[in-house]
């Protein structure tokens, strides 16, 4: 069997890393580092001579906490140097509101007023930042907006907080005229023990009651979700059909493990599969329009790896995904899959009349002749699509 070529990355294919993952140092809760800290600069550089297109970051990923402003200055315009001579962006920018101890007891979220100030003005700086680069998306991942001893507060007091807090930040935004978005990224437990708004559900439900919620969208992780044994794919899905996927997270996870932030694709290759087909929109227009935002990899490298682990960890996640990509298409454009989900369409044309409530409609609808006990011997075939798309993602097909 002649095996096809494995696929480059390129800039067209929209592949963005942060500092902070191709960056990891390889320390973890039990280990010191195990490896040096990249440079900024050095990381635009080699992540361009891959194929990525951009590169995302926190803003102490970039500026050390605490630096003044001359070697702000410093620091953020020889980055943007960096950025201009290798044809990289910054499509998306975020604040780092968890590493520092003021913010053990969250952020937004704090008991403490002055912690909350701080968080607000620490996030508008980190903003001016985003926006200087270029940026888009402003992501928000409450990492530690949440608790251990819930008789802290009244966890409708923190989502009021929580909702100041975002309403406040939209109307900076909307003062200084940026031209940014908002993205809410869900977590359900780790730092803290829980999180509030632990699911991309919880965000997409909390939204709604912002003065601005056409700013804001959400950032599904994949380690997120699957880590409290979610189906991710779903999650994705409804963010899609609402209009709210502004940017997206992936990596690789085992359910019920730490935040593991694996490489994309190494882990549960069934789901890592079908979210591709969805976010590529291979399956068709009948399916819902594709997503064309940011596709971004928050992960990093094995603990055991030196940078050159780190750049071929990176140029795994890239290709996987590609990979994917091919068998998605070549699944969806098998002639047996086609005739499998073709059969489940609409041969009594019963869809036009419940589309929409009327008079007519539910009168058509009581007509329609429909035996159930019919219809439940019907086989529906899924044994044999889940099958194909089995032998379509290991290649066989």
């Amino acid at each position: 069997m002649t095996l096809a070529p494995i696929p480059a990355p390129r800039p067209a294919d929209r592949f963005t890393f942060g500092l902070w993952t191709v960056g990891n140092t390889g320390r973890d809760p039990f280990g010191d580092p195990t490896r040096a800290a990249i440079d900024p600069c050095r990381i635009v550089e080699k992540l361009a001579g891959l194929g990525a297109w951009g590169v995302n970051l926190h803003d102490n990923d970039l500026v050390p906490f605490g630096a003044s402003a001359a070697d702000r200055d410093r620091i953020v315009s020889q980055f943007k140097h960096a950025l201009a001579d290798h044809g990289l962006r910054v499509p998306m920018a975020t604040a780092n509101l968890f590493s520092h101890p003021v913010f053990k007891d969250g952020a937004f979220t704090s008991n403490d007023p002055a912690v909350r100030a701080f968080a607000l003005r620490k996030s508008m700086d980190a903003i001016d930042l985003g926006a200087e680069l270029g940026a888009s998306t402003y992501v928000f991942w409450g990492g530690r907006e949440g608790t251990e001893a819930d008789a802290c507060r009244d966890p409708r007091e923190a989502l009021r907080r929580m909702r100041d807090a975002l309403d406040y930040l939209c109307g900076y935004v909307r003062d200084r005229g940026y031209a940014l978005r908002f993205a809410l990224e869900a977590k359900p437990n780790e730092p803290r023990g829980d999180i509030y708004l632990p699911t991309t559900g919880h965000m997409l439900a909390f939204i709604q009651t912002l003065a601005h919620p056409d700013m804001v969208g959400v950032n599904p992780e994949v380690a997120h979700e699957s880590m409290a044994g979610l189906n991710f794919v779903h999650g994705v899905a409804q963010a899609m059909e609402a209009g709210k996927l502004l940017h997206i997270d992936l990596n690789g996870q085992r359910i019920g493990r730490y935040d593991q932030d694996l490489r994309f694709g190494s882990e549960d290759l069934r789901q890592a599969f079908l979210l591709v087909r969805l976010l590529e929109g291979t399956a068709g227009d009948q399916f819902g329009p594709a997503y064309d935002g940011p596709l971004h990899f928050d992960a990093h490298a094995y603990r055991t790896e030196d940078e050159e682990g780190v750049w071929d960890f990176a140029r795994g996640c890239m290709t996987n995904y590609l990979l994917l990509k091919q068998r998605a298409r070549q699944f969806d454009a098998d002639p047996e899959v086609r005739q499998l989900l073709a059969e489940h369409a609409d041969p009594m044309g019963l869809c036009p009349h419940m589309r929409q409530y009327s008079r007519e409609s539910a009168t058509e609808l009581r007509r329609a002749v429909i035996d159930p006990d019919a219809i439940a011997r019907r086989g529906l075939g899924y044994e044999r699509l889940d099958q194909l798309m089995v032998e379509h993602i290991l290649g066989a097909r």
